[in-house]
C-alpha cells in the first residue's frame, strides 16, 4: 500500500510560527555573540585605560634646581683623576654627597636636601666627569626631587607639602620631564633612578635563549612524529606525553630546573641562561602541538605531487611539507614565547627574584625579568614605585602586542594559498 506524503504547507500557521522561532533563536544568538565582543572590549579598553592613566606619569619625574658653586666648598680631589676607572670612588669619597645636600638647604631653605632625592648628588658627579671646569664656577643642576615632592607635583598635594612645592614652583625651581633613568637604569631603592632597562635586557636575553632552544627542537620533534614517526604504542605514548606537559603548571618546570640546571649541572643560578632553558622547556610541547597542527593541515595532494616528480621524502618535507606549514608554525612558536615572556613562576625557583642593581652583561650574569620586575616594585612600601609599576606594566604590554603583531606580519608573509 503506497501512502503519499502530504506537501508541506510553508504558509500555514503552524509552520510560520516555527520560523519565527527559529528567526529569534539566530537573532537571539547573534545578539549574544555581539554583546560577548563588546564587553570583551569593554574590559580590553578598561584594562589600558587605567594602566595608561596610572603608568603615564611613571615615565616623567619632577626635577629641582639646585645652584651649586663649587668655588666656596671645592672638592678636594684632583681634576686629573676624573678620567680614571676608580673617578665615582673617588669623587664619592670627597664628599660630594654632603656638598650637594649643603647646596640645596641653602638654595631651598631648611630641610631643602630633604626635597631632592637621595641619589641627587650622582648626576652631579656625571655632569663633572663630563666637564671638569665645573670645579671652577657656579652651576644650576637639574637634580631629581625627592618622590614625595614627585608626587605631590603631579597630584598638586594640599598641606605643608604642597605648599612647599608651591613656593618651588613660583621660584621657577620646579620642572617635569621625561623621566630616562627609567629606560636606561635596572632596578634601585631609589624610585628617582630605578629603570626597566636591566629587567628588559633580561627579558630579551632570556627570551632568545628560550626561543634558540625550542623552536628547532620543537619543529623537528613535530617533523620526526608527523612524518617519519609509525604509528604504534610507543608514538601514541610520546603524543600523550606532550600533550600532558603543555597543561602542567609552570611552577614545575621551575622545580625541574632548579633540581637538574642548578642542582644537578652546577649552572649560573638567577640568569637568563637558567631562565631561558627553565622557559624552553615550557614552551616546547606548546610548539610541538602547534607545528604538528600545521603539518597535519598541508594537503597530501602535495606530498603526492613532489614524490611523483621524482623527490626524496627529505625533500618533500624541507622543501614542500615545511615552508606551506610555516605560517602556522611561527604563529603558535611567536604565541608561546608571549606567554612564555609573561611568566613569573618558574623564574621564582631559579632565583630571578632577587634584587638586581646592575643591567646584565651576558647570559651567565646575574638578571631578571620585566614580570618579576613588576612584582618586586608592587611589593615596595615607597610611593613612587606605584607609578613605576604601572609604567612598568605599559612597557609590558607593548612588548606582548608587538610579539602578537609579529606574529600575525609573519603569517600573512608566509601564507600561501593553494
Amino acid at each position: 500500500m503506497n501512502s503519499e506524503t502530504a506537501p508541506t504547507d510553508w504558509k500555514g500557521r503552524a509552520m510560520q510560527a516555527r520560523i519565527a522561532r527559529r528567526y529569534a533563536a539566530e537573532r537571539r544568538f547573534k545578539a549574544l555573540g555581539l554583546g560577548a565582543v563588546l564587553l570583551s572590549g569593554a574590559f580590553l579598553a578598561f584594562l589600558l585605560i587605567v594602566m595608561v592613566g596610572n603608568g603615564a606619569r611613571g615615565f616623567t619625574y619632577t626635577h629641582v634646581a639646585v645652584p651649586v658653586d663649587f668655588r666656596t666648598t671645592p672638592l678636594t680631589i684632583d681634576p686629573a683623576r676624573l678620567s680614571d676607572p676608580d673617578a665615582d670612588q673617588a669623587i664619592a669619597g670627597a664628599g660630594l654627597s654632603d656638598i650637594v645636600a649643603f647646596a640645596a638647604d641653602e638654595a631651598l631653605g631648611d630641610g631643602g636636601s630633604a626635597l631632592i632625592s637621595e641619589n641627587a648628588w650622582k648626576k652631579v658627579r656625571s655632569a663633572i666627569k663630563a666637564d671638569p671646569d665645573l670645579l671652577k664656577r657656579r652651576t644650576v643642576f637639574e637634580l631629581p626631587a625627592s618622590s614625595a615632592i614627585d608626587i605631590a607635583a603631579k597630584e598638586g598635594a594640599k598641606g605643608e607639602l604642597g605648599a612647599r612645592v608651591d613656593a618651588l614652583e613660583r621660584d621657577g625651581r620646579l620642572s617635569t620631564g621625561i623621566h630616562w633613568p627609567f629606560f636606561r637604569n635596572a632596578d634601585a631603592t631609589d624610585p628617582a633612578v630605578a629603570g626597566i632597562w636591566g629587567a628588559l635586557k633580561g627579558s630579551v636575553l632570556t627570551i632568545v635563549i628560550a626561543f634558540l632552544i625550542a623552536f628547532p627542537t620543537g619543529v623537528l620533534a613535530a617533523l620526526y612524529l608527523e612524518e617519519y614517526a609509525p604509528k604504534n604504542r610507543w608514538t601514541d605514548l610520546i603524543e600523550v606525553s606532550i600533550n600532558n606537559l603543555a597543561a602542567v603548571p609552570s611552577i614545575i618546570f621551575g622545580l625541574l630546573a632548579l633540581a637538574v640546571f642548578i642542582n644537578w649541572f652546577g649552572l649560573c643560578q638567577a640568569s637568563a641562561l637558567v631562565g631561558g632553558l627553565t622557559l624552553a622547556l615550557m614552551t616546547m610541547p606548546v610548539i610541538v602541538i602547534a607545528a604538528r597542527n600545521a603539518i597535519k593541515a598541508v594537503p597530501p595532494s602535495i606530498r603526492d605531487a613532489a614524490l611523483g616528480v621524482g623527490a626524496s621524502p627529505v625533500q618533500v618535507v624541507f622543501h614542500h611539507v615545511l615552508p606551506l606549514a610555516l605560517p602556522g608554525i611561527l604563529t603558535g612558536t611567536i604565541i608561546g614565547m608571549a606567554r612564555a615572556l609573561g611568566e613569573t613562576a618558574p623564574l621564582l625557583l631559579i632565583g630571578m627574584r632577587a634584587f638586581i642593581g646592575d643591567v646584565p652583561n651576558g647570559i651567565c650574569a646575574p638578571s631578571t625579568v620585566l614580570p618579576m620586575q613588576i612584582f618586586l616594585w608592587s611589593d615596595e612600601v615607597d610611593r613612587g614605585f606605584v607609578e613605576k609599576t604601572s609604567a612598568a606594566i605599559i612597557v609590558l604590554l607593548i612588548v606582548l602586542l608587538s610579539m602578537n603583531a609579529l606574529a600575525i606580519y609573519l603569517r600573512n608573509k608566509f601564507e600561501k594559498r593553494w
